[in-house]
């Protein structure tokens, strides 16, 4: 097999492609306005973490059974990183959003804090059923 035939490695990196590009798209449409640095943040709608993780452990599983040991690994990984990013980095942004409401205007040349680092439920819920499609849609050709 080579790079290009390995489905849950391109199942991971389009749903992960999908994810960003979505960034832009729906930054468009809220604030009227393009943003191509969407498309390189962390956070926001939808988690491409959870699409990414997601993708990958459902391509493994279709590609080499649900009772092999990479799944199982792939599977123990997905569910951490997205506990990761609604959990802990999504704190970290309550955190950011604090400490930059804090030293606006106390602080000259206060850098400010990336506030969109983590994600809600909603949208790692959001990003994982991209990876689920996109996995889905790979194992097809």
């Amino acid at each position: 097999m080579t790079i290009l035939h390995n489905e849950p490695l391109i199942s991971a990196i389009i749903a992960w492609f999908i994810a960003q590009f979505l960034k832009v798209i729906i930054h468009l449409f809220k604030e009227k306005e393009f943003d191509i640095s969407k498309f390189f943040a962390s956070g926001g709608m939808p988690s491409s973490h959870s699409s990414t993780v997601t993708g990958l452990a459902l391509s493994v599983g279709l590609t080499q059974g649900f009772g092999n040991v990479t799944f199982a690994i792939s599977a123990i990984f997905a569910t951490i990183i997205m506990y990761d990013a609604s959990g802990v980095r999504l704190a970290v942004s309550k955190h950011a959003k604090l400490l930059n409401d804090f030293f606006h205007g106390r602080i000259k040349n206060y850098k400010a804090l990336n506030e969109l680092v983590g994600h809600t439920s909603y949208e790692v819920v959001v990003g994982a059923l991209i990876g689920i499609i996109i996995a889905i849609i790979v194992s097809k050709f």
